[in-house]
């Protein structure tokens, strides 16, 4: 079974009937007027959000976005749970995910650079800007994860250092470095 589904069901259950309704009001930007007016669950929105591949799980900014505007914290854990055991699923992908993080909290206004230094097609930016207008941190996130999408297994850490001090942000790099795991048996400098 899909656990990015289990998680889906488990927030739909927990869903009053006003937060549905606010859950709705939410999307119709992205989902049409009658299929909003079909929608008798959140379920049924998820499913639609699903189909028009808004959401999926190894996308689920838009599920935090919504829970967050519900201001749904008991949710957003559970979503921070399924994150979590999604990224323990790939170890290799685990120190990548660490650094990103660190790049999302450390990289303000010139992500922009930082995208294009990783040759990011300015459509990506731009969607990154569009899909979270107002909050800097998710523009950084979406980015990154739309890099490593287009990469696949070639994105490494070694390749977003490499970035980040092409465009300037060594001190950023800095940070991802002393927070990247060293070879097994390696002394830890102080």
């Amino acid at each position: 079974m899909d656990p990015f589904l289990v998680l889906l069901h488990s927030v739909s259950a927990a869903l009053a009937s006003e937060e549905l309704t606010q859950l709705k009001f939410l999307c119709r930007d992205r989902v049409g007027k009658r299929k909003l007016e079909r929608v008798q669950s959140g379920l049924d929105l998820f499913a639609v959000l699903l189909e028009q591949s808004e959401l999926d799980g190894r996308r689920p900014a838009l599920l935090r976005q919504l829970l967050r505007s519900l201001r749904r914290d008991d949710l957003l854990l559970r979503l921070d749970a399924f994150e979590r055991e999604r990224a323990d699923a790939g170890p290799g992908d685990a120190e990548l995910r660490a650094a990103c993080d660190l790049v999302c909290e450390h990289v303000g206004r010139e992500w922009r650079r930082l995208a294009r230094q990783l040759h990011l097609p300015e459509t990506r930016i731009e969607a990154a800007e569009e899909k979270h207008p107002r909050e800097l941190r998710e523009q950084v996130r979406e980015a990154l994860r739309a890099w490593r999408d287009a990469r696949g297994e070639a994105a490494s850490v070694d390749e977003l250092l490499a970035a980040l001090r092409g465009c300037g942000l060594n001190l950023v790099a800095d940070l991802v470095e002393e927070a990247r795991p060293g070879p097994p048996g390696a002394p830890e400098t102080p």
